[in-house]
């Protein structure tokens, strides 16, 4: 279904989705899609002599599940921006929930836009990523 600007309110909600938890499968595998081989993502020896607990997710992988947030409600073609802020670190078994609100509609450079709000929140409802985001809508 193809939303329209003129379907869309301020406060309306994109439509959210939760992660499986996070396993180290995961990891290993944006590890090797993303080129990031930082250690303290999947060297738990590593992660321990850093002073951590254990490996914790990459910040991009949440950022790219809010990407998937984002494009399974508007076509990729219509971002316009798209940044985050990361908040807190998201532990290996954390199911990541994904959620977005429209916060502003406006005209620029000759189209409908609007601004959505986005954030990651794990299963215990801490924010791990906060955001937002402009998609231009016809």
């Amino acid at each position: 279904m193809t939303i329209s600007y003129d379907q869309i309110q301020v406060g309306d909600a994109l439509p959210s989705f939760e992660t499986e938890p996070i396993s180290r499968l995961t990891l290993a595998l944006y590890c090797g899609a993303s080129g990031d081989h930082n250690p303290i993502h999947v060297d738990t020896d590593f992660a321990k002599a850093a002073g951590l607990g254990d490996v914790f997710a990459h910040g991009m992988l949440s950022m790219a599940y809010l990407g998937r947030l984002l494009t399974n409600w508007v076509p990729q073609s219509a971002l316009r921006a798209y940044g985050v802020r990361f908040v807190a670190i998201t532990q290996v078994g954390a199911q990541v929930r994904c959620e977005g609100r429209v916060t502003e509609k406006f005209e620029q450079d000759g189209e409908r836009r609007l601004r959505v709000e986005l954030s990651t929140t794990d299963q215990n409802g801490q924010t791990k990523l906060s955001g937002d985001a402009v998609v231009a809508l016809s």
